[in-house]
């Protein structure tokens, strides 16, 4: 067997994107957002358990929002100055496109 060689991973992006790792909050979300309206059902029915249900299903969420805002913070304050910038002039120019007074033509109208 030949010995793996010791590579190191290059960090250094060739593209001015910035793209997030995997994360596993939108998964536990979904599951707890699913028990919430199962406890949720449940309780309204009044099955024996489903006021529980409700709470652990309040308690998941809460906590699933919690760790995923956390990682949000913590990617938006890792970002460079060029990404910062561009995604600040994108975003004037976005707005700027939509609320700018552009050529409007009726369509129908000019059909008819």
């Amino acid at each position: 067997m030949i010995a793996p060689q010791n590579r190191t991973i290059n960090k250094f992006q060739f593209f001015p994107f910035h793209l997030v790792d995997p994360s596993p909050w939108p998964i536990l979300l979904s599951f707890s957002l699913l028990n919430l309206t199962i406890g949720a059902v449940a309780y309204m029915h009044g099955f024996t358990y489903g006021g529980y249900i409700l709470i652990l299903g309040f308690i998941l969420t809460t906590y699933g929002m919690i760790l995923w805002f956390k990682d949000v913070i913590i990617e938006g304050t890792a970002l460079s100055l060029f990404i910062s910038q561009s995604i600040l002039s994108n975003h004037i120019y976005f707005i700027s496109k939509t609320i700018s007074p552009g050529p409007r033509k009726n369509r129908i109208a000019a059909q008819l």
